[in-house]
């Protein structure tokens, strides 16, 4: 036991701690897998079943009847083409802004920012009826880019990338200068490269954010044909009663691409905040 000896109380709690909150975390998710392994007679027995049944029979009904009469590979397709657009609009859009808030001089640069900053305090939801009026006004409802446009620039994004462009020194601008570099061939051929890690973690947020999107896209879609995964899980809730089995089975389906994309550039993503947010 003379290892016990060298073991710190504080390293212990720390670790319970952490046990503790990672069971708080993951559970959910293994909840939602587990129930839509159960048969649905077994659902919600009591005391609740941890270890599922392993009844596939949830997943071949719910792939064989999707909401609106529409494929699932419509609704995958849809949630990929709106979450990567947004990303591509929102990364691009929040890069250029960051760059000159970082680098440019433009009177009251300092203000507009903080300024900017200041819309972060305003909650999401005072913005929808706006935006709904603007998007009406444009006939854009019922529209893929009523669900792109409206978020293909981020003030976070600005904030982030504005954070990371500032640790660049300035005299790499002032060396390119010597050289006949004008600012746009700085930005796409200097700039951009060296901000790839914070650009990727800024990329993964929105894309996380877009691909899990429900409210928005619920209000401005109603048409099954353009809806995202999200909206369509909904049509599983009705008055007439929720099939449990395939909405759980729907659901994971749908959080499997975005549990497997953040496992395979968890790396990136961490690199990417620290590198971004902490600096500068």
């Amino acid at each position: 036991m003379k290892w016990l000896k060298n073991v710190k109380l504080s390293n212990v709690l720390t670790y319970a701690l952490l046990t503790i909150v990672l069971v708080f975390t993951v559970f959910p998710f293994y909840w939602m897998v587990a129930s839509s392994l159960n048969r649905p007679e077994t659902l919600f027995a009591f005391p609740p079943k941890l270890i599922p049944d392993f009844y596939f029979k949830n997943y071949i009904d719910m792939w064989h009847n999707p909401p609106g009469g529409i494929s699932w590979l419509r609704y995958i397709g849809n949630t990929v083409f709106i979450a990567g657009t947004t990303t591509i609009l929102s990364v691009f859009n929040s890069s250029l802004a960051g760059f000159a808030f970082a680098k440019l001089k433009f009177p009251l640069r300092n203000k507009i920012f903080i300024l900017l900053l200041g819309l972060l305090m305003i909650p999401g939801e005072m913005l929808l009826i706006p935006n709904y009026v603007v998007l009406k006004n444009l006939n854009w409802l019922n529209t893929y880019q009523a669900m792109i446009i409206p978020w293909c620039a981020s003030v976070f994004g600005i904030f982030l990338t504005r954070q990371f462009f500032k640790t660049i020194p300035n005299e790499l601008w002032e060396a390119a200068q010597v050289d006949g570099c004008s600012i746009s061939r700085y930005f796409f051929s200097v700039a951009i490269p060296l901000a790839k890690p914070t650009l990727l973690t800024l990329a993964l947020f929105v894309f996380l954010g877009s691909w899990n999107a429900f409210l928005w896209p619920l209000i401005v879609a109603t048409d099954y044909a353009i809806m995202p995964l999200e909206v369509a899980l909904n049509s599983f809730l009705s008055s007439e009663g929720t099939e449990w089995g395939l909405l759980t089975a729907a659901s994971t389906m749908a959080t499997a691409p975005i549990l497997i994309l953040f496992l395979i550039f968890q790396r990136q993503f961490i690199e990417g905040i620290a590198r971004g947010a902490v600096k500068g």
